[in-house]
């Protein structure tokens, strides 16, 4: 294991500068508008704050705004925080002697005297933040960039493949898959891609007719221009791109900004039923991974370009809200679900079962960490 740990640690510091600076380019973003989100919400509601932190742990630098809040950069960049007044840590745990000891004065800018709707709105307020700004990239890079696509024709069909069992033949056009329209071959490789082993129905343009046809997509180990292993639905269709195939094509930003909220749904979407594929056991959990991960990935996109990387942050702001969501106390989603609670009872749950919920909410965390680190490593090592 001590053999495997330093190849990974050394593959790791092999690009050092390549990885951690795509990295903390990417996470930087994704955190200052995590915690704007909250930050922001928070003045709205009148509320006091205190700290907008990007990492943890001691100051490297920052200053004093004239609301008295202290911006800073903290030495360990993996995440961000922003404290309130009346708040006992960076969680937002209250402090029951530090709010028993208040002034009415006090009160009025204190987040745990705020009533149960004001509080919720300022927790949410950083995953939605986050789905904000995914919309937002995504919603540049179609407006200046465009629409790449190339058409979903079959040019080659492997096999004994899933395709060959089907009967699609070469040249066939995929217009539609489970009535949904296909506009391109990348929107083909996105629904057979989340949808191994279930039945889907193509419509196809052969020639000057239409046919339908029903095929299974198989679950393959499928490895992208970096090396990196993914685990797929393939039905097992190539397409020979030609010159002039891709084509590029010019959204208004109107247009732009509706497939941004598209992208960032099926982002949302692919997540979700992943997670819950985990569950059931019909994915497998090593595709989880952690800052390694992140960050070996964010070197590879930045060789792409600026709008590779950039689109990697919309993708990765959009997996922080999602996960910030989930009931788990310590995160956004725990305190949530303290405050609906909060709002049935008509009272909040004591100074003891939220303790008791928030040391629960830090293992989980921790565990996950561990889980994911440790996927870090045996992929790194693999690599």
């Amino acid at each position: 294991m001590s053999d495997l740990f330093l190849h990974s640690f050394n593959t790791l510091s092999h690009g050092l500068i390549g990885y951690i600076i795509p990295f903390l380019f990417v996470l930087t973003i994704v955190v200052f508008f995590h915690e704007l989100g909250h930050f922001l919400v928070a003045r709205w509601c009148g509320v006091k704050v205190l700290t907008f932190s990007l990492g943890f742990g001691p100051e490297l630098f920052g200053f004093n705004d004239r609301h008295g809040t202290r911006w800073k950069v903290s030495a360990i960049p993996l995440g961000g925080y922003v404290k309130f007044f009346g708040d006992d840590t960076e969680a937002s745990t209250p402090s029951a002697a530090t709010l028993g000891s208040m002034t009415a004065e006090e009160r009025a800018g204190s987040f745990h005297h705020k009533k149960v709707g004001p509080r919720a709105a300022i927790v949410a307020a950083g995953p939605f933040a986050n789905f904000i700004l995914a919309i937002v990239i995504f919603t540049c890079l179609f407006t200046f960039m465009g629409k790449p696509s190339t058409s979903a024709r079959v040019d080659k069909v492997e096999p004994g493949s899933a395709a060959a069992s089907a009967g699609f033949q070469t040249g066939d056009v995929v217009t539609a898959i489970d009535g949904k329209t296909i506009g391109s071959f990348s929107d083909m490789q996105r629904i057979v891609g989340i949808h191994p082993g279930d039945t889907l129905t193509f419509t196809v343009k052969r020639g000057e007719s239409s046919v339908t046809l029903k095929g299974t997509p198989e679950l393959r180990e499928v490895k992208d221009p970096f090396g990196n292993t993914h685990k797929l639905g393939v039905m097992g269709i190539t397409r020979a791109t030609a010159p002039g195939d891709v084509v590029t094509e010019r959204v208004d930003p109107a247009t732009a900004a509706w497939l941004g909220v598209k992208e960032t749904w099926f982002v949302v979407d692919r997540t979700l039923a992943y997670i819950g594929g985990v569950f059931t056991g019909r994915e497998a959990a090593d595709q989880v991974g952690g800052p390694l991960r992140i960050a070996q990935i964010s070197g590879q996109v930045a060789t792409i370009g600026l709008a590779a990387l950039v689109h990697l942050a919309a993708v990765l702001s959009i997996s922080i809200g999602l996960l910030n969501l989930f009931p788990v106390p310590l995160l956004d989603g725990g305190h949530l679900l303290f405050y609906l609670v909060e709002a049935i009872r008509g009272r909040p749950l004591s100074e003891r079962a939220q303790e008791m919920g928030f040391r629960i909410g830090l293992g989980l965390v921790l565990m996950l960490m561990v889980f994911a680190t440790y996927n870090d490593i045996l992929h790194l090592a693999a690599s």
